[in-house]
């Protein structure tokens, strides 16, 4: 599909989607859960339907309605044993539901599509085969996951990938002994861990942590809450706020949460110190544009957010250096590289670096065509890229935004910018 922005001049009020982080998380312990469990999350994408269609292949009963997930949950004692699991393109999928197959010893294959296949699955993956999976080799589809989990010592490198470790705290619990994981180094993306923990703590799960060490009781069960509400996703969420600081008017965003634990809320002080006008009211947060001047940029944990930014730091006044970001070549395309070429062929002034990006503001765009990488962020980047253009921004491949936020193009439009799909 390829998208057509004739004009941006954006302004209103949109509602966030549903977090995807969140309904991923939620969906799983849901599916581990004693009792059913209702999940009100109005908004689906692709990658929550992989983790759907997993959990239903293991013998989960998930229906969805215009509201939400019904989750009937899994019965231990009949898993579809020998199922094949296609985690679509998602990442979180993949390593979530890996870690949990094994401790269901549930014997499957996965498979996968996009880049996901290549993406690397260590140390996870050697931690998995040292304690009683067998697994066939990486960067392979399918991927067979035989042998049941065991528990014991978990060592992971903190810096590689916040959902290896939200894998093994969703699987861990299941285990007949107790476990701990002890990350090494620098944590990236501890938000989302905080996430996992939050979610599972509200499942009944207990886990202690000392230090950078998850403690983990086995044989621990699920105990479903009954019902969840879904907030507002900060990440999705940014591209709007960012278009704002960009333009003269106001675009407000509801259904967000101030006290989220999601990383990414981390945009509205960060839009702050370019020079947005920024107001919070209730669930709702309001952005206005101001003399945007360039600042630095530690993406350690707001990964998400880094091509969002990219665009608001190719219209502030300096040099904005973004660092700390080189888990990005490992997404869905080799971001650095994606939000490099992508902005530059639009008229930016951006170079990479061995772990991020430094753009030197000028104001306003060029325009032109450009490939979205397959990336679903490379192409709500380059939407928002044409509220400072000149000249129409054409992204071929736009379809990939169904990934995390199908109706973009929509909101898009609703906000006032002209849209024509081909």
């Amino acid at each position: 599909m390829e998208a057509i922005i004739r004009s941006a001049k954006l302004g209103g009020t949109i509602r966030a989607i549903a977090s995807k982080s969140l309904a991923q998380r939620l969906l799983i312990c849901s599916a581990l859960s004693n009792a059913p469990t209702f999940i009100e999350c109005p908004d689906t994408s692709a990658d929550i339907e992989a983790t759907v269609g997993c959990l239903n292949a293991l013998g989960a009963q998930i229906e969805r309605n215009g509201e939400g997930y019904a989750v009937s949950p899994l019965q231990f004692d009949k898993i579809n044993k020998g199922s094949v699991l296609d985690c679509c393109e998602s990442g979180a999928t993949l390593r979530f539901m890996l870690p949990v197959a094994g401790a269901l010893a549930a014997d499957v294959s996965f498979t996968a599509g996009g880049r996901l296949p290549q993406r690397p699955l260590s140390p996870l993956y050697e931690e998995l085969f040292a304690h009683g999976c067998s697994l066939s080799k990486q960067g392979r589809m399918p991927l067979n996951c035989a042998g049941k989990l065991t528990g014991g010592k978990f060592q992971l490198a903190g810096d590689v990938s916040s959902q290896f470790v939200s894998g093994l705290l969703l699987a861990l619990p299941l285990l007949d002994s107790d476990s701990e994981i002890i990350l090494n180094g620098n944590i990236e993306s501890q938000p989302y861990i905080d996430l996992t923990v939050a979610v599972l703590r509200l499942f009944g799960i207990t886990i202690d942590i000392e230090d950078n060490i998850y403690i983990i009781k086995g044989r621990q069960k699920y105990r479903s809450p009954g019902k969840v509400v879904i907030e507002g996703d900060w990440s999705n969420a940014s591209f709007w706020l960012s278009a704002a600081a960009l333009a003269d008017m106001l675009i407000t965003c509801t259904n967000i949460n101030k006290e989220s634990l999601q990383g990414d809320k981390a945009v509205v002080e960060l839009l702050k110190k370019f020079g947005a006008d920024v107001c919070f009211t209730n669930d709702t947060v309001t952005v206005s544009g101001g003399q945007l001047r360039a600042i630095e940029i530690d993406a350690r944990n707001i990964p998400d957010l880094v091509p969002a930014l990219a665009v608001v730091a190719c219209a502030a006044q300096g040099k904005t250096v973004i660092y700390n970001a080189e888990r990005l070549r490992l997404k869905e395309s080799d971001r650095l590289k994606s939000v490099a070429d992508t902005l530059t062929r639009l008229g930016a002034s951006i170079g990479e670096t061995n772990d991020g990006l430094v753009i030197e503001g000028k104001r306003e765009l060029r325009g032109g065509t450009v490939s979205c990488y397959g990336d679903h962020r490379i192409a709500m980047m380059a939407a928002i890229a044409a509220v400072i253009a000149k000249q129409p921004v054409i992204i071929e491949g736009a379809e990939a935004v169904e990934k995390s936020y199908p109706q973009f193009f929509n909101d898009f439009g609703l906000l006032g910018g002209i849209v024509e799909l081909k």
